[in-house]
């Protein structure tokens, strides 16, 4: 595979410029400036936030306070474009294709504590960032929005044409595309042959045609994830077939969406405590479920803490291990998130869910989300995984 790669973007061939800026560990307080209606970061490293990367520390965040004040919540809750909300807060947190995983993690969860849609938006734009650098490929136009389009549905399915230059045309419908209708580019993952191949595309090409079905979605009711139709599309191989899957880095991905649980769980748990300490005579029964809460929230942010550890740490090398990994991370996360928020709802009262619109619509929101875990399934698979380690020796 070439060490650069171009990317059709609208109607012409553009490379895009090589960006290999790190972030920094040390995280700076940022200047923040207002654009288009929305703060954004003016300093060269993100605001610090290390709820994750440092659980127990004493520079560590209290998850019952908001994460970078009034500013994060400016941003978080904008109700500008899609395509601004996302720059905005890439600007907001700095974050690059080579951020490291605890930056994203910290950043999508504290993101999904003030509004889980707009993590939403965020983590697969992150996602695609990191898959076009670590794929050797030129970092994409700064303005551009992207999303990953990789699930498989029964009936539909998406053929590439494959050249050897890496050019290649894609053909059929792929289903669960979010926002396809607001982002410019997207990595699809199509079949040329028997494996599954990574593939940039740009959205707003004449070929590609988003679908204009209703999102009756109560939860995450601003993130349509309808089908696209491609139809010849022009597009751009990233990394050989079956690279995308095999890569120990996909399963990071995973754990990326089950931070943004467990931001959102942490969000709706400190509403529900506002509403707590607002009663002018808490019960202890109130404080005994306070005290469950905090201990999940213990629990997963350990995990996720961990996980970030072992990656930064180098130690896992396959994929195996990666998935494994993974699925443990999920599945703890994911039950943690559950448990939170029937916990939250408990504390906060049936007044909060029928009262309060944004205590509502983030209790929505982070039920459609953690349907990404396919529950016992995804258990089972954690299972599966030892089980064959243990026959093979």
């Amino acid at each position: 595979m070439c060490d650069s790669q171009s990317f059709p973007l609208g109607s012409g061939q553009h490379s895009f410029v090589r960006s290999h800026h790190r972030m920094r560990e040390v995280r700076s307080t940022p200047n923040i400036r207002q654009q288009d209606g929305l703060l954004m970061s003016t300093s060269s490293t993100g605001p610090r936030f290390t709820f994750i990367a440092q659980p127990s520390g004493s520079r560590s965040e209290s998850w019952s306070a908001i994460p970078c004040g009034e500013d994060l919540v400016k941003v978080a809750t904008s109700n500008a474009p899609v395509h601004k909300r996302i720059g905005a807060l890439r600007h907001f947190w700095n974050l690059t294709g080579e951020s490291s995983q605890a930056e994203q993690w910290d950043a999508l969860a504290a993101t999904a504590s003030i509004d889980i849609a707009a993590a939403r938006m965020l983590e697969p734009h992150l996602d695609a960032l990191g898959i076009l650098a670590e794929a050797g490929a030129d970092a994409p136009p700064h303005d551009s929005t992207w999303g990953v389009y990789a699930a498989e549905s029964p009936g539909k399915a998406l053929t590439a044409d494959t050249q050897a230059d890496g050019s290649a045309t894609l053909s059929g419908t792929k289903a669960w595309c979010s926002l396809a209708a607001d982002l410019s580019h997207a990595i699809v993952t199509a079949f040329d042959g028997r494996e599954p191949r990574a593939y940039a595309v740009s959205l707003s090409d004449s070929r590609v045609h988003p679908s204009d079905e209703a999102w009756p979605s109560v939860g995450l009711s601003e993130i349509p994830s309808g089908s696209v139709g491609f139809d010849h599309a022009p597009a751009t191989a990233v990394g050989a077939p079956g690279w995308y899957l095999q890569r120990p880095s996909f399963a990071w991905g995973g754990i990326r969406v089950a931070a943004c649980w467990f931001g959102g769980a942490m969000g709706i748990a400190r509403k529900a405590t506002q509403y707590h300490f607002a009663r002018p005579y808490p019960s202890p029964l109130g404080n005994l479920v306070l005290g469950q809460i905090d201990a999940e929230i213990f629990a997963a942010r350990s995990t996720l803490s961990h996980a970030a550890t072992l990656i930064n740490s180098d130690v896992i090398e396959s994929r195996d291990e990666a998935w494994k990994l993974a699925l443990r991370v999920r599945n703890i996360v994911y039950r943690s998130a559950q448990r939170i928020q029937l916990l939250a709802r408990e504390l906060a009262g049936p007044a909060a869910l029928t009262g309060d619109r944004s205590f509502a619509k983030a209790d929505a929101d982070l039920t459609v989300y953690l349907s990404q875990h396919h529950g016992p399934r995804d258990e089972a698979a954690l299972g599966e995984e030892i089980a064959d380690c243990r026959a093979m020796g």
